[in-house]
């Protein structure tokens, strides 16, 4: 297949800032290219735009699977919308491992609030990033909050994981559960639990009422557990139905009460400078890594290395120190 004529910097640019969605995913599809090209095109870009940024209220969602993570985004989403919102879904897709290749599924998922002309709903693939968040993500939000979008969801694989990379770049971090599962920490570790803002249960509808409002008890119980937050913010517990619509409009105002309390006392802007920090040294690391990698000299010698630590000739540490000292020299 042909590959698409790149856009101009100040195409790419204005496209985003009039919000044209299509120039916005062109755009994303710039930001996502590993051609080395497109990245320095890219980087020019954020830079570009980056005075447009800020803007938006930022929520991780994650959960383990089959607790309805899309169909809760797409009902919430509707909410998010009826509030006067423009939302952006952004759904790290897992990449396989043996293939690199990804699923994907997000595109037929989420079809009714696709359909909205202020939702957008971009997947992109976690490739080989820990956890299954992109490498990119950061700077495809950054791009959603240039085009306008002032609510932005990124929603996790939820693989267990994913969960601390997204706490980094959210202003809010909403956690999904289910009641009636069996063990209702559901192997759920106990940092990811402390981690959440608001824990949310979902599919409370039906049978599964009752046993919704006593995982709650049990979930609150478990919280008060947990040293208080610096921000003095109190994670709350909500059941909700998604299918049912049921107890979404609450959970919104918690977000929105969440955002109002953290401005006022200046925990918001704290948040947003302490993970800009944290993004600094996150992309040290991938350069750093993915230069490593590219080096001629390294990938000259990758294979001879591999093979002596295979065969046991050479250690695992002493084969990483003699080529970390070439690659440095």
């Amino acid at each position: 297949m042909k590959r698409r004529k790149r856009l101009s910097l100040e195409e790419y640019k204005s496209g985003i800032l009039s919000g044209d969605r299509v120039g916005l995913s062109r755009a994303i599809t710039l930001v996502e290219s590993t051609l080395d090209s497109d990245n320095e095109l890219a980087a020019q870009l954020i830079d570009e735009i980056y005075e447009h940024t800020g803007n938006s209220f930022r929520v991780g969602i994650t959960g383990v699977p089959g607790v309805g993570k899309s169909t809760f985004i797409e009902s919430f989403g509707k909410h998010v919308i009826d509030s006067g919102k423009k939302l952006a879904v952004l759904t790290i897709d897992p990449s396989s491992q043996k293939t690199g290749g990804s699923i994907l599924g997000d595109k037929t998922r989420m079809e009714t609030l696709s359909r909205s002309s202020n939702a957008f709903i971009r997947p992109s693939p976690s490739g080989d990033a820990l956890g299954g968040v992109a490498h990119k993500t950061r700077e495809t939000m950054l791009l959603c909050e240039a085009a306008g979008y002032d609510f932005i969801i990124i929603e996790t694989v939820g693989v267990g994981q994913s969960e601390t990379a997204v706490k980094n770049m959210v202003d809010f971090f909403l956690l999904l559960m289910l009641a009636g599962a069996g063990d209702e920490l559901q192997g759920i570790k106990k940092g990811i639990m402390e981690m959440a803002d608001a824990i949310a249960i979902n599919k409370a509808d039906g049978e599964n009422v009752e046993p919704a409002k006593k995982a709650k008890k049990e979930y609150q119980n478990a919280l008060h557990l947990f040293p208080a937050n610096e921000n003095g913010w109190n994670p709350k517990v909500k059941t909700c139905s998604a299918i049912k619509d049921d107890g979404l409009s609450e959970i919104l105002e918690l977000l929105e009460q969440f955002h109002k309390e953290q401005n006022e006392t200046g925990f918001f802007d704290e948040n947003r400078k302490d993970q800009a920090i944290h993004w600094m040294h996150q992309t040290i690391h991938h350069f750093l890594k993915r230069n490593f990698y590219k080096s001629p000299e390294i990938l000259e010698k990758l294979s001879k290395f591999e093979a002596e630590v295979r065969n046991g000739t050479k250690h695992s540490v002493q084969a990483a120190r003699t080529l970390l000292n070439q690659y440095y020299n």
